[in-house]
């Protein structure tokens, strides 16, 4: 028994230390209105990393874990640090309606979390929806009889993330996995889903809220494609683990379902609310609403099931918790951008919400954008809570909430992120340059045509 006591703190300790390093690594960028330090750290990182280690720990509390997190750290920022504001970091300096209208305006929280808590539940429903549209029922028909089936799921789930929502690829790609798996997924591939769906988006400017945060700040769209380079390494290597994983686990339905049939309109309802998410998100940056919009209208011809939002809701409140108490740390610049500071970043966005991080690097520039979308989009993968996509997805996988299984049983996920990486690295290099808003902000020859072209050629790096 002791023995098994002493084994059982040594890794307890070597995960609290694991999850310790992001807070570590953020707290020399501490700005704005000083505060208390313990060891060198501001206080907010030390009780965010304590946060993460009780989710990581308590997993079959992590929903109480996360809101009393969020409580302790509201009291602290508005108790001792002078000058914070939560009014005005809620909501920002302009009015919702602004914030809206223009996509440049400086949002405050509520826009990220509204549309996050919308497209967590919006998902949800659709998950539900397409699972009884029957076509993970026949999918069995299309799918190989051996490993390869999960195989090629997985990659289905990167091509539908590409130019969808990685929430809704991975609930997707997780309602056909129960069906065809006959509800036995192992860990090690659910967490293949999740590190899927997050490739898929990594260079699509249309699949992932840090790309498309980049595209709204001036990045082209063609900039950050080079990800896909590091991405389809990093599938190949996680589809190829996880769906042997799997057929080891529980092997693939060899045929369909007896009777299913396609319910059309159901499949209707599906599409609509995926176009509604991308439309929304080019026109408002608001893809929830479009989700939410097809919803309501698919409600007026089919039986919607609305219990899915209560199964959903605790999850997602748990990730709103975690969204909220990034934002609140005290982190307003961060290392020199380098290809180690984007490596390096991959592994805190595993803990550290990627939508901030991805503000913070925009705000900075002289980042190669395609890296760096490929790094904050696929590193949340290595821990459940690390991606919205990780989260949805473990409200149908409950087991998937134990990190030390995650991290165990996933071992490729950071296998594939670490690999992707400098092979990208290695056939493209590393080119930094700003974004659209950079360029034409801060250049030095900003009413000359070709200025935009001297500032980046001058910040490349061959």
């Amino acid at each position: 028994m002791s023995h098994l006591l002493s084994k059982s703190l040594k890794y307890l300790f070597a995960l609290a230390v694991i999850l310790l390093i992001p807070a570590i690594a953020l707290a020399s960028g501490g700005g704005g209105h000083a505060g208390p330090v313990l060891f060198g750290i501001r206080i907010e990182f030390i009780l965010f990393a304590l946060v993460l280690v009780g989710v990581a720990v308590f997993h079959d509390h992590t929903f109480w874990v996360a809101v009393i997190g969020l409580t302790v750290i509201l009291l602290y920022k508005l108790i001792v640090i002078s000058g914070f504001n939560l009014v005005e970091h809620a909501i920002g300096h302009n009015s919702m309606v602004d914030q809206l209208l223009d996509k440049h305006q400086r949002q405050g929280e509520w826009a990220i979390l509204l549309n996050l808590l919308g497209l967590l539940l919006g998902f949800g429903v659709l998950s539900k929806i397409f699972e009884e549209s029957g076509v993970p029922d026949i999918l069995p028909r299309f799918l190989p009889d051996d490993w390869k089936g999960p195989f090629v799921l997985l990659v289905m789930v990167f091509v539908l993330s590409s130019f969808l929502d990685n929430i809704a690829a991975a609930l997707i790609g997780g309602t056909i996995a129960l069906v065809v798996f006959k509800n036995k997924v192992h860990i090690g591939y659910i967490a293949g889903i999740v590190a899927c769906s997050n490739a898929g988006g990594s260079g699509s400017v249309v699949g992932d809220t840090t790309t498309t945060m980049m595209w709204i700040d001036g990045v082209s769209a063609f900039v950050v494609l080079h990800a896909f380079i590091a991405a389809v390494v990093a599938l190949l290597i996680v589809a190829w683990f996880a769906s042997h994983q799997q057929h080891h686990y529980q092997p693939i339905q060899a045929d369909p379902t007896q009777g299913a049939k396609i319910d059309v309109g159901r499949l209707l309802i599906v599409v609509m609310i995926l176009a509604g998410a991308i439309v929304s998100n080019i026109m408002f940056d608001m893809p929830a609403l479009g989700v939410w919009v097809a919803i309501l209208v698919g409600a007026t011809f089919r039986k919607m099931p609305w219990h899915e939002v209560g199964a959903s809701i605790k999850g997602s409140i748990f990730l709103l918790c975690l969204v909220t108490c990034a934002s609140l740390m005290p982190v307003e610049e961060l290392p020199p951008a380098s290809w180690m500071t984007a490596f390096i970043l991959g592994f805190v966005s595993a803990v550290f919400d990627n939508i901030p991080l991805t503000k913070l690097c925009l705000d900075q520039g002289h980042f190669d954008w395609g890296v760096l979308a490929y790094s904050v989009g696929f590193g949340g993968s290595m821990i459940w809570f690390g991606s919205s996509a990780g989260v949805a997805i473990t409200n149908k996988f409950p087991q998937g909430r134990n990190v030390g299984l995650w991290l165990r049983k996933g071992w490729h996920v950071m296998l594939g992120y670490i690999a992707g990486f400098f092979i990208l690295f290695f056939i493209w290099g590393w080119h930094p340059e700003d974004s659209g808003r950079h360029k034409t902000e801060n250049c030095p020859f900003k009413d000359c045509p070709m200025g935009n072209k001297a500032v980046k050629d001058s910040v490349k790096v061959k």
